[in-house]
Parts: structure tokens; C-alpha cells; sequence
């Protein structure tokens, strides 16, 4: 049976021009800090951030300073821009993973752009016992594609399982690069979906975002639990359908 998400591929103009939102993303930051501060603090575990495809460390400068200013240990991946899957880029991920994870004496969470999150569930997958767990911004693993942009039904299959540890999936149903139901993560009692408003390439400096991520990063360990869409936040942060 094809357990593959059943996908929108052709992005409508709209949603496409839609990605010029980033513009408005990142103005939105400074009058929105004062709330985003009042975000739950964090218990200093470390936090790996990977960026997306064709992206670098820039890409998530935002992301993560943000997330240091609530008191993580946050890295960056240090491996350049992201040219797609390839050995180099798996084994540099996996070294760095580990060095965080020795470093720390702590499990590591891992929060992934787009392609980054696909890594992200990967690193998870091989090494369980050292993920807190993993964050997933606009990250299409349930579409299966190749480096070369053509979707395999073998390589959905192997990635849109999730990870044995919490997983969340951040995504927008106006994305306008990626089809947005293929960045679900299956209904299950350590996976959780969470639906935003934003650009694809917006998605690490939108306020929801950064939000979500924060709320997702301050479960204790051992005590993950979904995500609370009462008071305030059900006006921002619609119900998974």
C-alpha cells in the first residue's frame, strides 16, 4: 500500500508570490520581541540547527539567536551551503551531532529548514538514544524527492515514518516551494503537526515560528507533550486538519 501523502505539487501563483512575505517576516521581528520573550526559558540543553537547501548558517542567524537569548546551548551545523544530500554532508552532520552530544553529556535537539529537517529525522533515526528530540520547519520528507527533483515512492516510504523520539512538524499551507502535506509527520503519541502562517522562505524568521519552536524546545525531558493550542494561541495557531 502507497502510504505517501497524497500531494498538490504544482504551487498556484499566489502561493508562489506569496514567498515575498519573507520581507515582511523579518520586519515583524523587533515590535514582536517583547511577546517572544515571554516565551517559556530554556533548561540550557544544546540545539543543533540545520539550514535548508541551498542556504547556509546565515539562514538561521535569526533562529538562533533567539533561541540563545532564552538560554540554549545552540550550534550551527558549520558546513557551508547546503548543496543537497551527499556523503560529505551525511558524515559532517553526523561528527557534529556527536561532538555536541560529547560535549554536553546531554541529548541533543535538532531543529531542520526544509531540507535540513529531513536530516535532521535521519540523525534522529541512527541515533535515538542521544535526540531529545526534533523540530521540523517546512521539511517535505512524505514527498519522497531526489536530488534531482523527481519524487521516489521507495524514498517516501523509508522517510516519512518518524523517528523514535518527539517530533514536530512547523508548516504553512501557503508554502510556496514545497507541497505542505508532505510535511506532516504521521498522527502518533510522540508526533505533533503545527500550522502557520508564513513563507516557506520565511520560516525561520517568523514570529509563529520562533514561538512554536521555543514552546516545542521547553518540553522537560522525559515529559514531551503536544502542543497547547488554548487561550490566546488557538487565534494563531489553527487546529491540524
Amino acid at each position: 500500500m502507497d502510504t505517501r501523502p497524497k500531494l498538490d505539487d504544482e504551487r498556484s501563483l499566489f502561493d508562489r508570490l506569496g514567498e515575498f512575505r519573507v520581507l515582511l517576516e523579518l520586519g515583524s521581528i523587533v515590535p514582536a520581541l517583547p511577546a517572544l520573550m515571554q516565551a517559556p526559558r530554556g533548561d540550557g540543553h544544546p540545539v543543533l540547527v540545520l539550514p535548508g537547501m541551498l542556504a547556509d548558517d546565515g539562514s538561521t542567524f535569526v533562529l538562533r539567536r533567539y533561541l540563545q537569548a532564552l538560554g540554549y546551548q545552540v550550534h550551527p551545523w558549520k558546513l557551508g551551503r547546503n548543496w543537497g544530500p551527499s556523503t560529505a554532508i551525511r558524515e559532517g552532520i553526523r561528527t557534529r551531532f556527536k561532538e555536541l552530544s560529547d560535549r554536553y553529556h546531554r541529548r541533543v535537539s535538532i531543529v531542520g529548514w526544509s531540507l535540513g529537517g529531513i536530516y535532521a529525522r535521519e540523525i534522529a533515526r541512527e541515533y535515538p538514544a542521544l535526540t531529545r528530540q526534533v523540530i521540523t520547519l517546512a521539511s517535505p520528507f512524505g514527498a519522497g524527492y531526489r536530488i534531482d527533483g523527481e519524487p521516489s515512492a521507495e524514498l517516501a516510504a523509508r522517510l516519512l515514518p518518524a523517528p523514535p523520539v518527539p517530533c514536530t512538524a512547523i508548516y504553512s499551507k501557503s508554502d510556496g516551494v514545497v507541497p505542505w502535506e508532505a510535511c506532516l509527520e504521521q498522527e502518533s503519541p510522540q508526533t505533533d503537526n503545527i500550522e502557520v502562517q508564513a513563507s516557506h522562505i520565511g520560516m525561520g524568521v517568523n514570529a509563529l515560528v520562533l514561538w512554536a519552536v521555543a514552546d516545542r524546545l521547553a518540553q522537560a525531558e522525559g515529559r514531551w507533550k503536544h502542543f497547547d493550542r488554548s487561550g490566546l494561541a488557538r487565534h494563531f495557531y489553527p487546529e491540524t486538519k
